[in-house]
């Protein structure tokens, strides 16, 4: 069991299990932008953020979430390369670094998530991933590239929990912060799924490894205060249920 500081359980199994396959359905758990589920429409419709400077083809199925949920994931989040979407350091997840990365997951579709992880890349969707040796295993490599080791971080409801990060550790790589127009991304994710206040946001953002380079609380409130992006629209009917 894996609880937040109130004692809510939000991820409920330990990673890797004996059921292998591909699911129907999973969680994906983005810790990064697409925790704005006004980022994730682009991945699912197609189109452009606000503040990027790449137009995305957008999912095979572009079906909204089923439900979407906050968890906290065993792990890090921290900020290194650079991104050539937004410039300054995309997010990445270390699950081998005792820490707490919080993270919005989505009910998708097996084909869905694979779209996604394909645009990560900058590849065209359209190929199924199989997941069958991440399920068995929590973690397999599908490609040598930043987003292409799969994780499995455990399951709710019956759905398992997957994210993709980089095949390196946070200790293997130097930090980069990250722009304001993705940190910002990232802020509205958290506000709009864990209900954070914008302190506690800030806090949290600044004190990730990359960001803490050059970023402070002070620094990522001042920034969520400016009238320079307005919080998430779409509403994806986030659960906070204990279940």
């Amino acid at each position: 069991m894996f609880s937040d500081p109130g004692g809510r359980v939000l991820v409920d199994a330990a990673a890797g299990n004996s059921e292998a396959g591909n699911p129907e359905l999973v969680w994906y758990a983005s810790y990064g932008s697409n925790m704005n589920p006004r980022r994730l429409a682009c991945y699912l419709r197609g189109g452009a953020p606000d503040g990027g400077v790449m137009t995305l083809p957008g999912c095979r199925d572009a079906t909204p979430p089923r439900r979407s949920v906050p968890l906290l994931l065993p792990g890090l989040l921290y900020f290194a390369t650079e991104s050539a979407v937004w410039t300054g350091g995309r997010a990445f997840y270390d699950p081998d670094i005792a820490d707490h990365t919080a993270a919005h997951a989505y009910l998708l579709t097996a084909a869905q998530f694979s779209d996604i992880a394909a645009q990560e890349m900058y590849r065209e969707p359209g190929t199924d991933l199989d997941f069958s040796l991440a399920l068995g295993t929590g973690r397999a490599r599908f490609g040598p590239g930043r987003y292409e080791t799969l994780v499995h971080a455990g399951t709710r409801d019956g759905y398992p929990i997957l994210t993709f990060t980089a095949p390196w550790g946070r200790h293997d790589v130097p930090g980069n912060p990250p722009a304001p127009a993705y940190l910002r991304h990232l802020a509205h994710g958290l506000i709009a799924s864990h209900g954070w206040t914008i302190q506690r946001t800030a806090a949290y953002l600044a004190s990730r490894p990359g960001a803490d380079l050059t970023w402070t609380t002070a620094a990522v409130v001042a920034l969520l205060t400016e009238d320079a992006g307005s919080p998430p629209e779409i509403d994806w009917s986030v659960d906070n249920s204990t279940q």
